[in-house]
């Protein structure tokens, strides 16, 4: 294989007998939209992500948030349903973020984190770029 396209494939996830990019973009809201989240929270949930990212054998491409939903652009395997890495994204999280902020509990009567409900859109449509500056753009709170 050439240099040139070594380069060319250099973003892509190569296995055995595949070659893939597959990058989802992925938007939680908490329970009732509820502003919970600020700054050190997002952080918080980044670190969640990531660790829950690397079980799955994904890649946290970005994340930002604001007070009461995040943005995740996840480049994935295909063996992977994108449904079972919500579930597997949103529980780590939950579980995470309520050891590390107490006070999550006594925001809801039912102690969930997250709505039921999320936001899932292929990454074809637009360069990852543009995704990763929109991602990026979310406003954080302090």
């Amino acid at each position: 294989m050439s240099a040139q396209n070594k380069d060319l494939l250099k973003d892509y996830l190569r296995r055995r007998h595949s070659v893939t990019k597959l990058v989802v973009h992925l938007v939680f809201t908490t329970k009732y939209r509820r502003k919970l989240f600020d700054g050190y929270m997002i952080q918080q949930l980044r670190d969640a992500f990531e660790s829950a990212c690397v079980k799955l054998e994904c890649d946290l491409l970005e994340m930002d948030g604001e007070k009461d939903h995040v943005h995740l652009l996840i480049a994935y395997p295909p063996k992977l349903a994108v449904s079972v890495m919500v579930n597997n994204l949103k529980s780590t999280s939950s579980r995470q973020l309520r050891i590390l902020n107490t006070h999550l509990t006594t925001q809801s009567k039912s102690g969930r984190l997250w709505s039921r409900a999320y936001f899932a859109c292929s990454a074809g449509g637009a360069t990852i770029e543009t995704l990763k500056e929109y991602v990026n753009s979310q406003s954080t709170p302090d």
